[in-house]
């Protein structure tokens, strides 16, 4: 299909985005990466009276050391972020998350920023970023704020970005000596998750759900499991405990339940849990 009409405008920086988004209300819609935005503007399902591209906002493709955490702009590209000697290293569940976003056309193009403002629970990074406790920096008319990731995912591709302010940094704390692992179920390789599963240890071990909600998930059910001495297997028994798994053409929410339960220990046991 055909979008509708629109009007397109580049923003210069990351004040001039913030100024645009002012100007033009919720009219407006930022594009980055384009691979959640433009599908939906295709099906008609999202149809914005402005695009503002900050897509050549270079300040806001990298990866840097930042003391305890790395900090990763809104704008890299996942490819950059699973090639990257300083995630592979401080945070490698990130790293290799993000090779497991889409296809390398998806990975080369599409930007972590726009896969976590989007706020899609199918999404695997948002769900790994909630697991590790990163951080959200937004930049709006009143200048930064820090957003945990607890907080961040507020329901169905909603977030607690205002209109008027631009995700610009993700930051994800050094965890280099800890177990992980990311289990993801999916038809083909590209495919969105029908469920995915991420364990991070390190002291605690902290459990993540893909697709299993409206927003990425805690499987804090399982958290408390294994805090109480249970065993992997019995922890990941209560997976799907809290959780409001979808039903579509892909599966039951029965189906998904099953298939957390199972993903969940996959993850506890890879990641030596």
């Amino acid at each position: 299909m055909i979008p509708a009409s629109f009007e397109y405008v580049r923003a210069e920086s990351v004040d001039h985005a913030v100024s645009l988004l002012q100007e033009h209300g919720e009219e407006a819609k930022l594009l980055a990466g384009g691979h959640s935005l433009l599908p939906l503007m295709k099906l008609r399902l999202a149809q914005p009276g402005v695009l503002i591209d900050i897509g050549r906002l270079g300040d806001l493709a990298n990866i840097r050391d930042d003391g305890d955490m790395v900090s990763i702009g809104a704008l890299t590209h996942h490819a950059q972020i699973e090639h990257s000697p300083l995630l592979r290293q401080e945070c490698p569940v990130v790293s290799h998350t993000a090779g497991q976003v889409g296809d390398l056309q998806v990975r080369h193009r599409g930007t972590i920023g726009g896969s976590v403002a989007h706020g899609d629970s199918a999404s695997d990074l948002p769900t790994v970023l909630l697991a590790v406790d990163a951080v959200m920096v937004a930049h709006g008319p009143e200048g930064t704020r820090e957003i945990p990731a607890s907080d961040f995912f507020t329901g169905f591709w909603e977030t607690a970005l205002t209109d008027v302010e631009l995700l610009t940094t993700i930051k994800v704390p050094k965890l280099p000596n800890a177990g992980w692992s990311y289990q993801k179920f999916n038809r083909r390789a590209q495919d969105w998750a029908i469920v995915g599963a991420v364990a991070v240890k390190n002291g605690t071990t902290r459990v993540g759900l893909t697709n299993m909600g409206s927003i990425p998930l805690r499987a804090t059910a399982v958290e408390a499991a294994l805090q109480a001495g249970a065993s992997l297997s019995d922890a990941a028994a209560v997976a799907a405990e809290g959780t409001n798994a979808p039903a579509d053409v892909n599966g039951s929410a029965a189906y998904r339940e099953h298939l957390a339960r199972v993903l969940v220990r996959r993850a506890l046991e890879e990641a030596g849990s």
